[in-house]
């Protein structure tokens, strides 16, 4: 592949569209420090509707992250090689997203796949990991310390659990109640339902006095889980959505930690071994992608949805 020809890709026809579309787009010329790469994978996430470079170019592939191999190196972009298999992790390509048969990412936006990790695995790490790993970071907490993750059900809480127990952190998690047992499977010592008062009651009785921390990660949970925290807790809000703290309690967004991108590696590598679990909710083709865009905005949807492209 020399970046030429067209590709199929789910995007927006130009900046002012309302709508995603089914795309027939120029595969991208790959600069000198990028590379082109043949996506095998996408992650999908709410995010992916609404989120795109100030500079994009229409039309325009959306979609932040990715698995695949290499197809192409510019002549500056050192370090890979043709045929490697990489992750990608990317917001900012003015030449378009990652919901495409090929992608043009720079060198800093590639994380190499470690032997052993699937194209499936690897396209469920990039961004689901990166928000686990720092809100996880923002919570300041030492081992022992308990945390309680708000709608923790999806890819970013099944991960946020099982490193907060790695961690030695103790944590209680939130979902629906069909997805508790699954919580726990995880390694939450507390599950609880998140529209049940008595949730109140029985986190208290698991940490009296409040939790020290609280990962809140889908929209509203962080308001409502302070109750839950102790007198100058922490409430991490990985949504963003702004409240004031009572008791003393500091509420920020998830704030973004240094080395994530090696820690990326090493959560890939956790996973290539089976010390971590990435759980794919379900799998779609890359024809029905919009349809999985959907079903993760229901936000019920259990671990990873991951769109798949022909080998």
């Amino acid at each position: 592949m020399d970046g030429t020809g067209t590709m199929r890709a789910i995007g927006l026809r130009n900046a002012a569209a309302g709508e995603l579309s089914v795309l027939t787009i120029p595969v991208p010329a790959v600069g000198d420090d990028e590379l082109l790469v043949r996506v095998r994978a996408v992650g999908v996430g709410s995010h992916d509707r609404w989120f795109r470079p100030r500079d994009a170019r229409f039309p325009c592939a959306i979609g932040m992250e990715a698995s695949g191999e290499i197809a192409q190196v510019g002549v500056a972009a050192d370090g890979f090689t043709i045929g490697e298999h990489v992750m990608i992790l990317s917001g900012t390509q003015p030449k378009g997203g990652t919901w495409a048969e090929f992608a043009a990412a720079g060198v800093d936006t590639l994380i190499r796949m470690p032997a052993g990790l699937g194209f499936v695995e690897a396209a469920a790490i990039p961004v689901a990991g990166s928000a686990a790993l720092q809100g996880l970071g923002s919570t300041q907490l030492s081992r022992g310390d308990r945390l309680f993750i708000a709608g923790a059900s999806g890819a970013i809480g099944t991960l946020a659990i099982q490193l907060a127990v790695a961690r030695g952190y103790r944590v209680a998690a939130s979902a629906s109640r069909r997805n508790q047992t699954y919580l726990s499977s995880l390694g939450a010592e507390l599950a609880v339902d998140y529209v049940d008062d008595g949730s109140i009651e029985h986190m208290l009785q698991w940490a009296p006095g409040g939790v020290d921390a609280v990962l809140a990660i889908q929209p509203g949970t962080g308001v409502r889980s302070q109750p839950f925290v102790r007198d100058g807790g922490r409430i991490i809000t990985v949504s963003g959505d702004p409240f004031p703290g009572e008791r003393g309690i500091h509420v920020e967004q998830m704030q973004h930690q240094p080395q994530t991108r090696d820690a990326l590696a090493a959560l890939a590598a956790d996973v290539a071994s089976g010390k971590i679990h990435v759980v794919i909710g379900q799998l779609y083709p890359f024809d029905r992608a919009i349809e999985a865009l959907e079903q993760v905005e229901t936000r019920h949807a259990r671990g990873k949805i991951v769109l798949t492209l022909d080998a």
